[in-house]
């Protein structure tokens, strides 16, 4: 057990419950913890909000988190009195700057090329493709031109996405020149992204990957890499790409779990990941496993919750302790499942209220039910992972036990909405 005076500081993080749960882990391992933000209050409309800022977050530091510079002066005093053990972040806009923080600070941490070349979807695909791992055929389109002549040398569909967003801001499927030419312009008109950050120029135009996907999990220890497992991604309908729910473990066949993980650690090695925890998103296709992403934390959403569930591995507490320089244990104390599902706005307008959650609850195998929308807020149909508006989790002996508890679980939930004409975009 770490002494109070230990420092962990979390240099902002996903907009969700999970993206407070190492701060939570850090205060559980005894450390004095620090969410270091340019705008703390952007948390507090997560629904364990309440509970963290209470118990769990000894001190907040406002500063310029786009800053290097500004975040190790704000971090300082920590470091000069040797408190500062640990910096880490679970998301892709401040990984970057986490690992320049971490080796100037001399830190455990992922390198600084590695966690750029994780974060910017075009350096990571040229890694890979230099590497000989599959990837989709993929161009930096800087004009309208470009982007045009890239869709026809890919053909239709085809993807046009940002290249340096998460949540799958962005990213759609085009089937027409007009349609590529709409999320052309779109991407390439908005010079920052959600976290106030300079965009790549242009956007990515990329070929379509049919097939399904997963992502596999794993995590560095010790120079081994440890792969927790396979996870099964569902996604939303065209011409979005929303995660709607995730299981774990994979349903899948032994033999296409094996592709998909020997492409994953092939990607990962492609990058130069280093350091802790992975999450590395495969499509299965006709021609085999495709890299889709590569990102240098833990799995967001609900994924971290559903290993644990399973597994009985405290991902976010074993990943801390990595970022504290201290080791970290990945036995399995069970072999169950679990599965998440996501609720979504049908309609554009006002939510009344949200019908069902006590229902939910009651389905045997549910451990979680929450509700990260309140009534008098706008809400969309989903057009990224920010427009959800909800999450159930359910467990089972098996994966097909713990889907079929998750599927009967939001069933039960109905968002009542009034319609309006001025939906604007959701949380």
């Amino acid at each position: 057990m770490s002494t109070a005076r230990d420092v962990v500081a979390v240099i902002e993080s996903q907009l969700s419950n999970f993206g407070l749960t190492p701060l939570r882990a850090a205060h559980e391992l005894g450390f004095h913890t620090v969410l270091v933000s340019n705008n703390p209050d952007r948390y507090r409309v997560v629904s364990t909000a309440e509970e963290v800022f209470g118990a769990y977050i000894d001190e907040i530091v406002v500063a310029d988190t786009n800053s290097l510079d500004a975040v190790a002066d704000a971090l300082e005093p920590f470091r000069a009195d040797g408190r500062l053990r640990a910096v880490m972040t679970v998301t892709d806009y401040n990984i970057p700057l986490v690992a320049e923080l971490a080796a100037r600070f001399g830190l455990p941490g992922l390198s600084p090329d590695a966690a750029r070349t994780c974060r910017d979807k075009l350096l990571m695909r040229r890694a890979c493709h230099a590497a000989g791992v599959a990837v989709p055929g993929f161009h930096q389109a800087t004009d309208e031109d470009e982007a045009l002549a890239a869709a026809e040398r890919f053909g239709y569909p085809c993807v046009v996405k940002p290249m340096t967003e998460s949540a799958s801001i962005g990213v759609a499927l085009c089937r027409t020149p007009e349609e590529v030419l709409a999320a052309y312009r779109s991407i390439s008109s908005v010079p920052t992204d959600f976290r106030g950050q300079p965009r790549r120029p242009g956007a990515l135009v990329e070929e379509y990957l049919l097939g399904f996907e997963v992502s596999v999990e794993s995590v560095l220890v010790d120079g081994r890499r440890e792969v927790l497992g396979v996870t099964d991604k569902a996604l939303g309908a065209h011409p979005h790409f929303v995660e709607m729910g995730d299981t774990f473990p994979s349903m899948l066949s032994e033999p296409v779990r094996r592709q998909c993980v020997d492409l994953a650690l092939r990607a990962l090695e492609a990058v130069g990941h280093d350091f802790g925890a992975a999450h590395v998103e495969v499509k299965m296709t006709a021609d085999g496993p495709r890299i889709v992403e590569v990102n240098g934390r833990m799995p967001g959403a609900e994924i971290t919750q559903l290993i644990r569930e399973a597994t009985g591995v405290h991902l976010q507490r074993e990943v801390t302790r990595l970022h504290a320089g201290r080791p970290a244990d990945l036995t399995r104390s069970r072999e169950r499942a679990a599965a998440s599902r996501y609720l979504a706005a049908r309609e554009a307008g006002t939510l009344d209220r949200v019908e069902g959650a006590d229902l939910a609850r009651r389905v045997p195998g549910v451990v979680d039910v929450d509700l990260e929308v309140h009534p008098g807020e706008r809400v969309r149909p989903a057009e990224s992972n920010l427009d959800l508006l909800g999450y159930v989790v359910a467990t089972g002996d098996t994966t097909g036990d713990a889907v079929r508890r998750a599927e009967a679980a939001l069933g039960q939930l109905t968002p009542v909405i009034r319609r309006d004409t001025a939906a604007g975009q959701a949380r």
